[in-house]
């Protein structure tokens, strides 16, 4: 085998070995309903979050986010997200904006079963799975 196949084949095992981490798997292709932000209920019954095989979305009632999505230890790094902007006011407007900080502060995730639990930014949330991968 030359150096140059050798090279090639070297990059693309190291490159099946880092494109997706078993937590990321474990995340992909599943949905998520909110339970709590920031220890409040959500004031919306369509609060989600939807995690594809690239990419991630958001919704707490209001606007919609999404983009890029990985792992990187036990944190989820998202972005840079997008977002619709259709005016919104109070609670959901306040957990709209939490919910945007939570996922742009790279929010370290626990995952329990069905449950899914979010910090980062001084902000929080408990969702429970609705769709499983």
């Amino acid at each position: 085998m030359s150096l140059r196949h050798l090279s090639l084949a070297a990059m693309g095992a190291l490159t099946a070995c880092s494109a997706h981490s078993e937590p990321h798997s474990r995340l992909a292709e599943s949905a998520w309903q909110f339970v709590s932000i920031d220890d409040a209920s959500p004031t919306s019954d369509k609060a989600q979050l939807t995690f594809e095989t690239d990419n991630i979305g958001a919704t707490v009632g209001c606007n919609g986010m999404g983009g890029p999505w990985r792992i990187a230890d036990d944190r989820i790094i998202a972005g840079p997200l997008i977002q619709t902007e259709i005016y919104c006011q109070g609670p959901i407007w306040a957990q709209e904006k939490a919910v945007s900080a939570l996922l742009v502060g790279a929010p370290r995730f626990m995952l329990d079963g069905d449950t899914l639990v979010l910090k980062s930014s001084g902000h929080s949330a408990r969702l429970r799975r609705i769709k499983k991968p």
